[in-house]
């Protein structure tokens, strides 16, 4: 008898996942065209700012329950109390952690099934970013950077299958970048993070079908976070800004995109004209990016020292 690898057969008595039986994608009822939220059991990481915070706000504000959790525990509080204050029925539930700790993510998903019940939706909204000649980078910023944008969210899924496939209309979202479609020079790391991301979700999406789970990558463009303010080393060139789409209209078009069982999506008319660009014209692009790339190295090296 054929099984699938991400079903188990029973609960072993564990306690660590929801009781009741399970079963293959092909044996649910069919979903309906549009998923509904309300009642949704949601996992966000990166909840303490920028598109992270955003989600978790326009989830629970569409009626889902929300764990959220990031490093800095104050922000998560404060996250928590802004809800309440505005009179939500629905508190936003958080626990503080790096989700780069295998340990952490354990924790993370004990406590989702613990305080929940279960994982109707995970959204992997943590990120990190750095700039700089790749020559010149150390090893560890590469490392850095691996960890958070790309082995942090993909094990943190790995975990979180079992816990996923006895779920509710399930979905795993991660957020991409319009650089996993064509990198930028002094992006190397990031970009590398991206591609890979976007890559393992194409992989992932028939995988993971059968036993009922869909994934959606948002693939972002430039957006009014705190992100740029935090990268790990440089800063970011005026050459690589662009218009900015706020992180409360991004995270607006994700959920909408959860509700709406969409594969992947392209917030905003510039991020959408990038990756058309980047898939039908890429050498046209090359050449602006190396047209602003050398104007903007020129200008530095004319600078007064």
């Amino acid at each position: 008898m054929s099984t699938n690898p991400l079903l188990p057969l029973h609960n072993h008595g564990s306690g660590n996942w929801p009781s009741g039986s399970v079963t293959s994608g092909r044996e649910q009822p069919k979903p309906r065209w549009r998923r509904t939220l309300s009642g949704k059991r949601c996992v966000v990481t990166g909840a303490s700012s920028g598109v992270g915070r955003a989600v978790a706000i326009e989830l629970s504000r569409r009626g889902a329950i929300v764990l959220a959790t990031a490093r800095r525990e104050p922000l998560l509080v404060g996250l928590a109390a802004e809800q309440i204050e505005i009179g939500m029925s629905q508190p936003i539930l958080y626990t503080a952690g790096d989700i780069t700790s295998n340990l952490f993510r354990q924790q993370l998903i004990h406590t989702a099934i613990e305080q929940m019940g279960g994982i109707d939706i995970l959204v992997a909204a943590a990120g990190s970013g750095a700039i700089g000649a790749f020559s010149h980078a150390s090893p560890q910023t590469l490392q850095d950077i691996m960890d958070v944008d790309f082995f942090a969210p993909a094990e943190l899924v790995r975990q979180s299958l079992p816990a996923l496939a006895c779920g509710r209309d399930s979905v795993a979202v991660l957020i991409g970048s319009i650089l996993g479609y064509h990198a930028l020079p002094l992006h190397a790391e990031y970009c590398a993070a991206k591609s890979a991301l976007r890559s393992l979700v194409n992989a992932l999406r028939l995988e993971i079908a059968p036993a009922g789970i869909q994934i959606l990558l948002a693939s972002l463009g430039p957006t009014e976070t705190e992100f740029w303010d935090h990268l790990l080393t440089g800063t970011r060139p005026r050459w690589s800004r662009g218009y900015q789409w706020s992180a409360k209209k991004t995270a607006a078009s994700i959920v909408t995109a959860i509700e709406h069982r969409r594969r992947e999506i392209v917030p905003g008319f510039g991020a959408k004209a990038f990756v058309l660009g980047s898939r039908l014209f890429p050498s046209l692009i090359n050449a602006i990016l190396k047209r602003r790339f050398q104007r903007d190295a020129r200008a530095l090296h004319n600078q007064p020292r």
